[in-house]
């Protein structure tokens, strides 16, 4: 997925030592891309202790990658390429269009959770090829064949596609998920020509469902019962190999139900344990056990995933708890 909605955890300070200038010139040299390891401050030696095979060892060192990257035009030690007259004036004279290339598009699965039953957001395609049926958002990734600009990167061009085709966007819906899923690029696929897609799927909370609309070249939008989408009617009813990513989506969620915290994207910011359980049962597809999961939102509760919050929920019985889930600060 490159993910537009993407999780992160907080991380310590990492505290520096100071070196003697020639450990730390060796240290930029030899490996610029490792962080010194903490440890506790100590006293340093004066230069003059240094001894002198290790100052030779340093300037062997190097002259060694000074002589590497003459030759070859590698990466200087902040990461950017040195410059190379022969690989210039190669790029210079190369044509991208000498060689076949595909097209590349974004797919998106949006899914959400309305009355208890898994939905997914489809789109009535308005021009052809199969105009008038239903397929997932999505669209072509900008390109250039200016090499110094190629244009959007694959996260972008799903976020943008999304908006055009949903109206669902950061500034209007704040922060959702979004993650990559799969390329596919199976010949034939489309009957334009060879294009390789590759799909994303965005879990939606019911609150934002009113602020979806269609837009760009789509027709209308509507969303759809997972479960009425048989795997026949899916074949039948989308376009392009779209039953097929949608498959493939449903069994990354699945998966990703056990072992992430994508659930929390389908719930009201405070859930009570029976709501969040009707997103387990949605997505899976299956009723599960409440004594069960009840234990399983216990040890949620333990691992920190989920506290408790203010205010109760009225429910047909008795007023129930509500939780949230404890987002980690960034």
């Amino acid at each position: 997925m490159s993910e537009a909605c993407t999780r992160s955890s907080p991380r310590a300070e990492e505290g520096h030592i100071a070196k003697p200038p020639v450990i730390a010139a060796m240290t930029s040299v030899c490996a610029p891309e490792l962080k010194p390891i903490v440890r506790p401050r100590l006293a340093q030696p004066d230069a003059s202790e240094v001894s002198c095979g290790a100052r030779m060892k340093a300037a062997a060192s190097t002259s060694k990658i000074r002589s590497a990257k003459k030759a070859g035009g590698g990466l200087d030690d902040q990461g950017a390429r040195d410059p190379d007259p022969d690989e210039d004036r190669f790029l210079e004279k190369y044509r991208p269009g000498a060689f076949a290339r595909p097209s590349v598009t974004v797919d998106l699965v949006i899914l959400t959770v309305l009355d208890k039953d898994l939905k997914v957001l489809l789109v009535q395609r308005n021009e052809h090829p199969y105009k008038g049926r239903w397929a997932l958002p999505g669209g072509f990734v900008r390109v250039s064949d200016d090499r110094n600009d190629q244009g959007e990167d694959l996260d972008a061009a799903a976020l943008r596609e999304l908006e055009e085709e949903t109206g669902l966007s950061k500034e209007t819906a704040g922060q959702f998920f979004l993650e990559q899923v799969k390329t596919f690029g199976r010949p034939g696929r489309d009957p334009r020509m060879r294009v390789v897609s590759v799909a994303y799927y965005a879990l939606v909370r019911s609150t934002l469902v009113p602020l979806i609309r269609a837009g760009g070249d789509v027709a209308q939008t509507r969303w759809f019962s997972v479960a009425d989408l048989g795997e026949t009617q899916r074949e039948d009813a989308l376009a392009f190999d779209h039953a097929e990513i949608l498959e493939a989506t449903l069994d990354r969620a699945r998966a990703d139900l056990d072992r992430s915290t994508i659930a929390f994207e389908l719930v009201p910011e405070t859930f009570t344990i029976q709501e969040l359980r009707a997103v387990h049962e949605a997505i899976r597809g299956e009723a599960l056990d409440p004594g069960n999961f009840r234990k399983k939102f216990l040890r949620m509760i333990e691992d920190g995933h989920i506290e408790a919050a203010r205010g109760k929920r009225a429910t047909a019985s008795k007023p129930a708890s509500v939780y949230r889930f404890a987002r980690k600060p960034v």
